[in-house]
């Protein structure tokens, strides 16, 4: 038999990680062509519905077209991306690397990288998922799963253009502290039994052949195993969490929302957070809110703790997480984080009275 009716196993072997590779760079391509056509193609969308213009209605649809896609398609990539560094890093090294003494030195980093991610609460779970299913400590994670919505470059300049650069200053050095101490608190705790029984074994998944065996292709593999493991598991609580979002973002009015929170009301720091946290918002979509109530004599450590609120602990982003995290474990999330934020308020109101 001829040398050239038989394909030799490299050969094709070669073939195949060809194809794999192409395929991979021709998604990635067409992910980036679609991911930054979402927002002309939502107001497009929204623009061509039978339904009536410049209502609660279309701000609510408005909201669902353009993040439902957005989410998930952050959602795929940042999955995939993460079984990718899996591949290289087993989860064992990944929590050797960060726990224990650096566990302190992983919620500052966390923190930080936050503030270069300006991602709404939502939009931050899918990197949540991925952190925690790649063994990085439970605590770290949700440093930046609080500072990534809460604290972005975008969020900072709004603010220092619209109330000054002593504003800005004072919510970044908060919104930090804040992420920092809630992540160290929950690591303290060592809760990572409270996750769900999925997470647990995504974790223990990591592949136990050593690195040097693995081919760039196995490794791409890995990524798409791993995305469609956990995007399968996930993608119909993302869709839940931004539908309730959508109605909160065209439903809720914000002239009840300065109603409560005018100086010398005790109550109004915790009555902030509890408003906050059903609206569903980014920093950045939340700022001109800020401005407003400020204006109307809302005072400052109130207004803060309403921010902080909406953009770290939204409802949405609960019913996200509830597919990841136990109810307990959310509960004590909630509790934290919420416990730091009132403590900045009180603060505030106290020192600016």
């Amino acid at each position: 038999m001829s040398a050239s009716t038989v394909s030799s196993p490299s050969h094709n072997r070669w073939r195949s990680n060809g194809f794999l590779i192409g395929g991979t760079v021709l998604a990635l391509v067409a992910w980036s062509l679609v991911y930054w056509q979402l927002q002309p193609f939502s107001v497009w969308a929204v623009a061509h519905l039978p339904i009536q213009h410049g209502g609660h209605l279309e701000e609510a649809l408005g909201f669902f077209i353009f993040d439902t896609p957005k989410v998930l398609m952050l959602l795929a990539l940042v999955v995939f991306a993460m079984g990718v560094v899996r591949s290289f890093f087993s989860a064992e090294r990944t929590r050797a690397f960060l726990a224990g003494k650096r566990e302190g030195l992983g919620n500052v980093a966390a923190s930080l990288l936050g503030i270069v991610t300006p991602f709404c609460s939502c939009s931050a779970v899918p990197l949540f998922v991925g952190f925690v299913s790649a063994g990085v400590p439970l605590g770290v994670t949700f440093s930046f799963l609080i500072a990534s919505p809460m604290i972005n470059e975008v969020a900072l300049g709004l603010l220092f253009a619209l109330v000054g650069w002593q504003m800005a200053l004072t919510y970044l050095g908060f919104g930090l502290a804040v992420a920092m101490g809630a992540g160290w608190v929950i690591g303290r705790l060592h809760l990572e039994g409270w996750l769900e029984p999925w997470v647990l074994d995504v974790r223990r998944g990591t592949t136990e052949l050593p690195d040097s065996h693995l081919t760039f292709e196995d490794r791409i593999r890995a990524g798409v195993a791993a995305m469609r493991d956990i995007f399968g598991r996930v993608w119909m609580w993302v869709i839940l969490g931004i539908a309730a979002g959508a109605m909160i973002h065209g439903y809720v009015p914000n002239d009840m929302l300065a109603g409560i929170m005018g100086r010398g009301h005790w109550w109004s720091v915790p009555a902030a957070v509890l408003v906050g946290v059903p609206i569903y918002s980014n920093a950045a979509g939340i700022i001109p809110v800020v401005e407003a109530l400020l204006g109307k004599g809302a005072a400052l450590g109130t207004v803060l703790a309403f921010m902080m609120a909406v953009t770290a602990l939204s409802a949405p982003e609960t019913i996200i997480l509830r597919k990841v995290l136990t109810m307990r474990l959310i509960v004590v999330f909630v509790g934290i984080v919420a416990t730091g934020i009132m403590a900045v308020g009180f603060l505030f109101n106290v020192l600016f009275a």
